[in-house]
């Protein structure tokens, strides 16, 4: 596909239409467009100055053609342009990325982690929204609202939490930070296929620390972790962690060895590899059930009652329970700890996270 720079026109509708014109032509004339073009077309629909016909062909004809690296970029600083961000009183903070469309074939103990992670001194944030596609799996807010947590926070009571020594954890959800973002729902529901939005939303970043802000987030398909790396570091996050993780979330399979990539002080990526039985983690399972659903083509569709079977399992593990959830949140717990060099080594990590799951520790930061 041949590049193309113009100057960007500031009226929306004849940009959109110049925009449309180049990007939408076939496989094989279909030109790619700037950062700024990027960035303008994106930041038009969500402010819907542009017919949503146009936003959608605008969405669709990016993924038809594959996002450049520019594109995408352009589209995150759009949506980061309106995000509400703050900064907590906290030198360093954690932002857990989850896929915001959730999960559908594995029970998720991620919506737990932050509190896990407070517990061992990292004040970290999760955020996310109530139901997504192309999944709508169970997310973290559905988690989280089962377990009693507070879902509903302004960005500032979330950064609160973090700065409060007792707390130092916090959900946000999109609705909070993004409205304008949040809104298009509606028309993602409609144009099906995954857009640039789904790829770059969960690196907005709408917590900050007041010297370093890390990312850790999860991927499935290889090209990813650079595209994640890229767009980390352009969102100006310090490091990142990028975990092959189950469904794409940020906990990796149990059962066997794992990868992942990480950059420190936005340099290069560097790979990880790993297996969790080094840890301590003996597991037969990739990840927790969801009960019920023991055979691979029988998924159920009841979210509410897959968040409630994910909350009970989280409180388990942080009693201090034995099981795939407890490993599944000292496995990611580990690489977490061990990414921000809180520990000198994945064994160590994983025993720090053990003593506050045992301890009662996790627990009561959660209940706070």
């Amino acid at each position: 596909m041949n590049s193309a720079a113009p100057v960007v026109d500031t009226e929306p509708i004849a940009m959109m239409r110049s925009i449309i014109g180049r990007i939408a032509t076939g496989p094989e004339l279909s030109k790619d467009i700037s950062r700024e073009e990027a960035c303008a077309g994106m930041r038009f629909i969500l402010e819907g100055q542009v017919d949503p016909v146009q936003a959608g062909i605008f969405l669709i004809a990016l993924r038809m053609k594959r996002e450049t690296d520019d594109e995408n970029r352009g589209v995150l600083q759009a949506i980061r342009d309106v995000t509400h961000s703050v900064t907590a009183a906290v030198d360093e903070v954690l932002d857990i990325a989850d896929p915001y469309d959730g999960f559908n074939r594995t029970l998720p103990a991620s919506p737990f982690l932050p509190a896990v992670l407070a517990a061992c001194g990292v004040a970290a944030v999760s955020h996310g929204v109530e139901s997504m596609g192309p999944k709508y799996g169970v997310t973290h807010r559905q988690v989280l609202r089962a377990g009693g947590a507070p879902v509903d926070l302004s960005v500032e009571d979330a950064a609160a939490r973090l700065g409060d020594p007792a707390c130092g954890w916090a959900y946000l959800d999109q609705r909070a930070f993004c409205p304008k973002l949040h809104r298009l729902a509606a028309l993602r529901t409609l144009i099906v296929k995954r857009p640039a939005i789904t790829t770059v939303e969960v690196l907005t970043g709408p917590l900050r620390g007041r010297s370093r802000t890390h990312l850790v987030t999860g991927y499935v398909h290889k090209p990813y972790p650079r595209k994640y790396a890229l767009l980390a570091r352009d969102a100006g996050f310090d490091s990142a962690l990028l975990v092959r993780g189950v469904e794409g979330g940020v906990v990796p399979s149990l059962r066997q060895s794992g990868k992942a990539f990480y950059y420190h002080a936005r340099g290069d990526e560097q790979p990880l590899d790993f297996n969790p039985a080094d840890w301590g983690i003996e597991q037969e399972l990739r990840a927790p059930p969801i009960p019920g659903a023991s055979d691979a083509g029988s998924i159920p569709s009841d979210t509410a009652a897959i968040a409630q079977a994910a909350a009970a399992a989280g409180f388990e593990a942080m009693r201090g329970a034995p099981g795939a959830t407890r490993d599944a949140l000292v496995c990611a717990g580990a690489l977490c700890l061990w990414h921000l060099r809180r520990r000198d080594s994945l064994a160590a990590a994983a025993q720090a996270v053990r003593e506050v799951l045992d301890n009662g520790e996790a627990l009561a930061r959660f209940q706070r």
